[in-house]
């Protein structure tokens, strides 16, 4: 599977209250155990009007059918091709 970053414009989103937060996880949830295992929710950032998702999916194609079925927008979607972090500098070549 290959990792995506998911940007959803959702106004005020940033407001949110614990509880509309866990119902929003709970409706997604439900999407995820019916799409099966080509698709897991890794986790989410909530910025003022935006949430940038990260998921493990087989294809884009299955990340759209999430944000239709569970009605959470996809604005852009963004393949993850590496991964760098500060321990990089250290790594062997």
């Amino acid at each position: 599977m290959q990792k995506y970053i998911i940007e959803r414009e959702i106004p005020k989103v940033g407001t949110f209250e614990r509880e509309q937060l866990r119902d929003a996880s709970k409706a997604s949830n439900a999407v995820l155990a019916e799409l099966g295992p080509d698709i897991q929710w890794v986790e989410s950032f909530v910025t003022d009007d935006k949430t940038f998702c990260v998921y493990l999916a087989k294809d884009e194609a299955i990340i759209q059918r999430h944000a239709k079925m569970s009605g959470f927008p996809a604005t852009k979607i963004t393949q993850v091709k590496r991964l760098f972090d500060p321990t990089t500098a250290y790594a062997a070549a």
